[in-house]
């Protein structure tokens, strides 16, 4: 007996008669519970001296139990000796083997012999398997009458809880239960025997075989053989009352035959006894199990070298299975054919949404996989190997009853083990499909030579008998569906299909199994092997012949098959039902040849028997025929049909008074005549059908809707009205009747028919009529009976033996008039001109079905020409009148006249109307009516003689060219332009074209030469004829002296200045004309000259007039006395000048008497104090004359001092005005230029540098602008090319602030030469410092340039990301987007490098520019150079020797160069550029005018002082005479 010890937290030792006390107290209870029924064995001696206690691998323990060799928390099995001789290995109630209740009903509901021994031999296939590669893994199946046994080489089993022997025994505690995940996505064929799902397997079958089981088992580790007993009567008593399942069980030494069979030590035996044994045959056991395993006993897939492995030996009565020739699986490979096989895998998965309304569960509930294999088996020398496979199961005694056409074509393994149950017919994927053409038949015969092999994971789930895949289980119920379309809805689970790595879709599948299938077939399949004649080889039949794709057949008289000699010439009778074209009845046919396709030896040929009906003519047969040694095959009416009829037994040869009672019935039924059915017999048919009684109809007579014909027999007569709708006079028949219905215009007219309708049609049934021809035609032809003739309908039967039937009718035209015609053809559109007349024209009258009729009388018409834009003109000159047989009216010379030809220009399309008064009918003939030639011209707007100035251009004028009657003239015409005091300013010279408007655009093209004053004119010739010429007189314009601000004295001081003389032009209002005003940029140079006779003055002084003005400071007036004559004219127009005539008087001197006073030049002696009063006295005289002299010189100089200051105080004030005005002006240009959407053009850059006084940018801009007025050169000082600045433009403000912020403001100054010999010529004048690049000193860009491109950019790879695209935002690279202007074309170093292969690829290198920030830094990865962005953003990077580093306001930026940002200045900053400059003038102007008067001030104030110091010393000297006098 066993009973159960436990020991909580137990000391490291215990004695061993205080373990027996133990022990002994529970054996007592156990001895009180147990039943009366168990017997004792013998009573134990508790008292004895001799207990001792044995472990499970035989260790004595007689003194002490030493708990530490013992794991915690874990059971052992101890066995107690009483030192009694009597010793045993069995002990009751050992096992525990209760199951878990929710198993007991999955138990299996059918169980046979060999399903309860495969579930044995699964566990040891299991347990085997976990072996190593280098373990045997063997399984041994006994089977005897009073016992089987299951013995394999497996790991084994023992009492401890990991691997206790329990759990074989135990329902539901199986150990591979578990392992169904790992058996799921593994690699085909799933070899992974992890077949356990149940958990009851062992005991069930052992308990299905026998009344009793002995488990044995023993692993590696352990020294005992564990034993387990399970007998039936137990289970059935203890499954009824009591809730626990108890059996015996012990511990033994291993036998030397269980030693033998297992070399590495253990092993698990399985023996039943008392088993259930009837009449076994032991041979088809063997195969069975051999077909269940096959791939476990021998398989081609798992080894690496591809030779056939034995993974594990398998042996049944001492014979090994792989040695045995039966079984299915053997037969079946045998019979297969070499040829590749059509393996896919398929993986299934449940949708996500159905798995969340599912409980959660693992992989295993989740995930299946499945591969499928096909493998043909052909048709050899006429029989198929399917139909050998089952005779050989037959003589096995393996036949299951199957046919060919029953033949179970899909067979299911689960993890290598065979279904046996899973007898599918075929896959969805697998049938045939109905399809169309040659390929057809073939495949619907080759798909039942295939059949499937599919092998699954552990993800399908079996049947509790392991025999089947669970019906309702989804991956199962999406395997027998699959490919099969169903609602995607409706849908549990998603199949995804691989093949050979690719995944395909359903479609793709079956078109690649199809094709699989054909090559099979062609390369394997041998319909015929042989006939009694040699045959005749056919390359290319005549026509094509149903069921034989080849191009070369054999044609045979004779063919044996199943035994029976087939022959040309037999008459044979097909079946009804034997297939298509024999549902029916049956049909009698007499044989003529046998096709074989391919030649003598290919596979893959098909058979056809040629056959003729027996309705067919002999002459209508098929024919064979060689010529020259080429055989021709013609089927013609003859039929195929499949040689699997003879297979069938649906073609039989039949007798001759048989044949010749068919032909007898034939003959009576044969075809003789056509008739069309009357309008009273279609409509006892319920159809709209019939022609009309009458042989002539009107046109518009309604035709029938259809027409019926029918075939009447030979012994037909139409004598009778009761026989033409009597079934038995209507030949029911399978040919076919075509109609063709021509018409031509009379009876009598044969050449031109015309073809109207034909059709070829079979015969119908119609309310219980068969043999009925409904011809569709009035549906089709609705307007059959509309064109008048003679219409023929003719009736033809594809019988050569039956008559043709024609039907004729006649259709007249109508009398009611619908519309007027053109007759005759008129080549291409008329085209006439205004003024002359339109071709003459025939017009026929139509019915309202378009038939022409004739007219009554010449018809009162009107003529109107039309347009789309509306009436152009209204014809009232022509001619009309009849032909001779009034069908046609004809209308010639209509002149042709309007002027509204402007509507309809440039295409000048347009049509003629012509119809009668009342407007019910009309003819439109198109035309095209071009305008005359040039007659009038008139200039729009007027040039008013008030404008007309010299230099003045016309802005607008355009010529309207008009012919005689007032329209435009048509585009292209070239006339004359003469100009008389006139300049043509364009390049197109005096030859002027006539555009799309009929107009002559000389809006800015005329500009005024002639003088003021002066007659001036314009004219257009057109064939050496003026046709226009205009007259003018340019404004009066008069040169004055401004009396308002200008003073001209009476007369001139001779040496003196004549002063403050203001010159203006006036007009003849005598108001100043402001237009008169120097602009040498816009070229009106505007000046005067000032020229004297009177004193032979050679040089012409120049001064610049203003707005009407000419201020001149100062005329320098001769010392000579007499008259000044000067002449002020204009510098171009001599007519306007000014001459002026002054008189010129000597100035007042005051003279001294030599002889009074000793001294000169009016210097006053010093006086000597011996003078005498006398002498004294005799001075007074000429003192007071000379102080009179000094005295109005000191008032006059006085004088002339205050006018300068009073009019420098005015000036002064002016000159602040101005400063103001001009300050605001640069102030609102200043906000302009800040604007960061304004564009810098390249005048304002240059600007900006030449305010950096003497740098060396600013005097580089001086000599451009100084010889930019030169004549144009490829650089403009000798090596020097220019700035960084301005030797390029860009397209957009934004990329310009950004590259000039990239480079900074000390390389875009840098001055860019040549070498360094020019650099270090120019820079001698230079005192600053300043950046030089010498172009002939830098690395050049060596790569290739982008081809035809006139800007010479390089062609430089786009960047790339990971990916391999072109980072979003790229939108190319700095050195490219430099644009160079086309002089600057020309620089290159002497290795012919160019400004961007050497300039800019060394300033930027493959700088890239982005959009965005945004855009720069996602395409960090592939940024080498560097990179910018159109919003700031700057990615520096150390390349080239060039690094610029933080931030800079660009002031000084690459110009915009497009016209779009040209055009983009805002009209108030040109006005204020405008104005300043104005401003600066006057400036300039008042600041000379303030230094003239102060110079004047000066020297005046110079000449004050002078006679001030004279005038004083004369006062001294007088003092001086004025005291001697008082002291004498």
């Amino acid at each position: 007996m066993t009973v159960i010890v436990r020991l909580t937290d137990p000391k490291p030792e215990m004695w061993v008669q205080d373990f027996i006390g133990l022990v002994k107290r529970e054996y007592t209870l156990a001895q009180r519970d147990s039943s009366p029924l168990l017997k004792k064995k013998r009573t134990l001696n508790w008292e004895s001296e001799s207990w001792f206690v044995e472990d499970g691998n035989g260790n004595l323990m007689k003194q002490r139990l030493k708990f530490k060799s013992f794991m915690p928390h874990k059971c052992h099995i101890l066995r107690l000796h009483d030192g009694s001789a009597e010793v045993t290995d069995t002990f009751e109630n050992m096992w525990d083997l209760t199951p878990d209740t929710e198993l007991l009903r999955e138990f299996p509901e059918e169980y046979t012999f060999e399903t309860a021994l495969a579930d044995l031999i699964d566990n040891s296939l299991q347990a085997v398997w976990s072996v190593g590669e280098n373990g045997r893994k063997r399984i041994s199946v006994d089977i005897m009458k009073d016992k089987i046994s299951i013995f394999d080489t497996g790991p084994g089993m023992d009492a401890s809880d990991e691997n206790s022997i329990v759990k074989w025994g135990k329902m539901g505690a199986s150990l591979h239960r578990s392992f169904k995940a790992k058996a799921i996505g593994v690699k085909p064929p799933y070899l992974i025997p992890y077949f356990g799902m149940f958990g009851y397997g062992g005991p069930i079958a052992t308990m299905h075989l026998g009344r009793r089981a002995l488990v044995s088992s023993k692993t590696k580790e352990s020294r005992k053989v564990f034993t387990l007993h399970l007998e039936r009567e137990a289970l059935l008593r203890s499954s009824g009352s009591e809730p626990t399942w108890k059996t015996s069980g012990g511990m033994r030494d291993p036998s030397e035959d269980e030693i033998g069979k297992s070399p590495q030590g253990s092993f698990t035996k399985v023996e039943i006894l008392e088993p259930k044994v009837r009449d076994l045959d032991r041979f088809q056991l063997q195969c069975k199990l051999k077909d269940i395993y096959f791939p476990y006993i021998q398989c081609d897939e798992v080894s690496k070298t591809g030779k056939t492995t034995r993974p594990v030996e398998f042996q049944v009565n001492g014979i090994d299975l792989a040695e045995i020739d039966g079984g299915e699986v053997s037969i079946t490979n045998l019979h297969s054919c070499n040829g590749p096989e059509f393996v896919f895998q398929l993986c299934f998965s449940i949708k996500q949404d159905v798995a969340s309304t599912r409980s959660s569960g693992s992989r295993a509930s989740q995930e299946a996989n499945a591969r499928i294999k096909c493998v043909y088996f052909p048709i050899s020398e006429g029989k198929e190997s399917i139909e050998k496979i089952l005779e050989n199961l037959e003589d096995q005694g393996c036949g299951n009853g199957e046919s060919f056409e029953t033949f179970t074509r899909v067979s299911i393994r689960r993890l290598g083990r065979l279904l046996p149950d899973a007898r599918w017919a075929c896959l969805p994927f697998m049938e045939f499909k109905q399809k169309k053409g040659d390929k057809a038949h073939i495949l619907k015969r080759c798909c039942l030579r295939v059949k499937c092999f599919i092998e699954t994971d552990a993800g399908f789930n079996p049947t509790p008998s392991k025999t089947d895949l669970a019906h309702c289980n989804p991956f199962t119920i999406a395997l027998k569906n699959f490919s099969h379309k169903m609602p995607e809805k409706e849908k549990e689970v998603n199949v995804d299909i691989s093949r050979n790595g690719k995944l395909l879709s359903p479609s793709h599948l079956e078109k690649e199994y199809e094709d699989w299938i054909l090559e099979m077939h062609s390369q394997y399949d041998t319909e015929v092997s042989a006939g009694e004649d040699d045959g005749v080889l056919v390359v290319g039949p005549t026509n094509k012949i149903p069921g034989i794709s080849s191009d070369v057949v054999r044609v045979r008289d004779t063919l044996t098959r199943k035994g029976a000699i087939w022959k040309r010439g037999q008459k044979i009778k097909v079946l009804k039902g034997a297939g298509p074209g024999f549902h029916n009845k049956n049909v009698y046919l007499t044989l003529e040849h046998f096709l074989i396709e391919g030649v003598q030896g290919d596979a893959g040929g098909d058979a056809r028997i040629i056959c003729r009906p027996l309705d067919i003519a002999e002459e209508n047969g098929c024919v064979l025929s060689v010529k020259d040694e080429i055989a021709r095959f013609d089927i013609r009416s003859s039929i195929s049909i499949p040689i699997s009829m003879i297979d069938s037994g649906k073609c039989q040869t039949i007798e001759s008074s048989e044949w010749n009672c068919q032909l007898q019935k034939q003959s009576q039924k044969a075809p003789s005549t056509i008739e069309v059915l009357g309008r009273k017999h279609c409509q006892e048919l319920e159809i709209d059908g019939g022609f009309p009684a009458e042989s002539t109809v009107e046109a518009g007579c309604t035709p029938p809707t259809e027409i019926v014909a029918v075939v009447r027999p030979g012994c037909y007569v139409s004598s009778s009205h009761s026989k033409i709708l009597d079934q038995k006079y209507i030949v029911k028949t399978n040919l076919e009747m075509s109609i063709e219905v021509k018409i031509r215009k009379s009876a009598e007219e044969c050449q031109n028919v015309g073809h109207i309708y034909s059709a070829r049609i079979g015969p119908s049934s119609h309310k219980g009529f068969d043999g009925l021809y409904i011809f569709s035609l009035g549906c089709k032809f609705p307007n059959l009976f509309k064109e008048a003739g003679v219409y023929t309908f003719l009736f033809t039967l594809s019988d050569n033996n039956c008559k043709k039937y024609e039907k004729r009718l006649m259709v007249k035209a109508s009398r009611e008039v619908g519309k007027w015609k053109l007759l005759g053809d008129i080549q291409g559109k008329p085209c006439v001109r205004v003024g002359s007349r339109f071709p003459s024209l025939s017009i026929g009258c139509l019915d309202i079905y378009g038939n022409q009729i004739p007219f009554k009388s010449v018809p009162e018409i009107t003529v109107r020409l039309d347009s789309i834009m509306g009436v152009l003109a209204e014809i009232d000159k022509f001619k009309k009148g009849l032909s001779s047989d009034k069908l046609a009216l004809k209308v010639q010379n209509m002149l042709i006249v309007s002027d509204k030809l402007d509507r309809i220009r440039p295409e000048y399309e347009a049509t003629l109307v012509i119809c009668p008064v009342d407007g019910l009918v009309s003819v439109s003939i198109p035309c095209q009516v071009m305008p005359g030639s040039v007659q009038h011209i008139t200039g729009q707007p007027p040039i008013q003689e008030k404008h007309l100035l010299p230099g003045f251009v016309v802005k607008e004028l355009v010529l309207k060219m008009l012919d005689a009657h007032g329209n435009h003239i048509k585009k292209g015409l070239e006339v004359q332009l003469n100009v008389d005091g006139f300049h043509i300013l364009d390049k197109e010279g005096s030859k002027r074209k006539v555009d799309k408007d009929g107009c002559i655009d000389l809006s800015g093209v005329l500009k005024v030469t002639a003088g003021f004053g002066r007659i001036v004119s314009y004219s257009v010739s057109y064939q050496d004829k003026v046709v226009f010429k205009q007259e003018l007189q340019t404004e009066k314009r008069e040169l004055r002296i401004a009396s308002k601000v200008s003073y001209l004295p009476e007369f001139l001081t001779a040496g003196s200045d004549l002063e403050n003389i203001v010159f203006e032009v006036v007009d003849s209002q005598g108001d100043v004309d402001p237009r008169i005003h120097n602009e040498e940029k816009a070229g009106q140079c505007h000046s005067l000259t000032i020229k004297s006779d009177s004193f032979n003055l050679q040089d012409a002084i120049q001064y610049t007039l203003r707005h009407g003005r000419c201020a001149i400071l100062a005329i320098r007036i001769p010392p000579i006395e007499g008259s000044f004559c000067f002449i002020a004219a204009h510098s171009c127009y001599s007519e306007l000048q000014l001459r002026v005539i002054l008189p010129v008087m000597k100035a007042p001197i005051v003279e001294c008497d030599e002889n009074l006073s000793p001294y000169s030049s009016r210097k006053v002696p010093l006086l000597r104090d011996s003078l005498s009063l006398e002498h004294t006295e005799s001075l007074m005289t000429p003192i007071e004359n000379n102080e009179k002299g000094l005295v109005d010189d000191i008032e006059k100089y006085g004088e002339r001092i205050g006018n300068s200051e009073r009019q420098l105080k005015v000036l002064n004030e002016k000159k602040t005005e101005i400063e103001e005005y001009v300050s605001g002006l640069q102030a609102s240009m200043e906000r302009t230029l800040n604007n960061s959407n304004y564009v810098l053009t390249k005048e304002e850059i240059l600007v900006q540098i030449e305010s950096r006084n003497h740098s060396a940018a600013s005097i580089l801009c001086h000599c451009y602008r100084d010889l930019s007025s030169q004549v144009p050169q490829n650089h403009f000082m000798e090596g020097i090319f220019g700035l960084v600045a301005l030797l390029g433009t860009v397209r957009t403000n934004k990329l310009s602030r950004i590259l000039a912020e990239f480079l900074g403001e000390d390389q875009m100054l840098a001055v860019v030469c040549r070498s360094k010999e020019a650099a270090s010529a120019f820079g001698k004048s230079i005192c600053g410092r300043f950046l030089v690049i010498c172009l002939e000193d830098i690395r050049p860009y060596t790569g290739e340039l982008e081809c035809g491109d006139p800007q010479r950019k390089l062609k430089l790879q786009d960047p790339t990301l990971q990916c391999g695209n072109v980072p979003s935002g790229f939108i190319g690279y700095a050195a490219n987007m430099i644009n160079i202007d086309t002089r600057d074309m020309n620089i290159s170093t002497a290795s012919g490098y160019g400004l961007r292969e050497t300039l800019f690829y060394r300033l930027f290198g493959e700088l890239q520019v982005y959009d965005t920030k945004e855009h720069m830094n996602e395409a960090g990865a592939c940024i080498k150079h560097g990179a910018v962005s159109l919003d700031g953003g700057i990615n520096r990077v150390t390349e080239n020797g060039i690094m610029s580093l933080g931030c800079w306001d660009s002031e000084i930026c690459f110009p915009v160069g497009t016209l779009e940002n040209e055009m983009s200045t805002a009209p108030e900053r040109m006005k204020i550029q405008m104005q300043l400059e104005a401003g600066m003038e006057m400036l300039q102007d008042i600041t000379g005018q303030i230094e003239l008067v102060t110079r004047l001030r000066e020297n005046a104030l110079k000449k004050l002082k002078k006679k001030s110091k004279n005038y004083s010393k004369l006062m001294d000297h007088v003092e001086a005479v004025e005291s001697l006098r008082n002291r004498k």
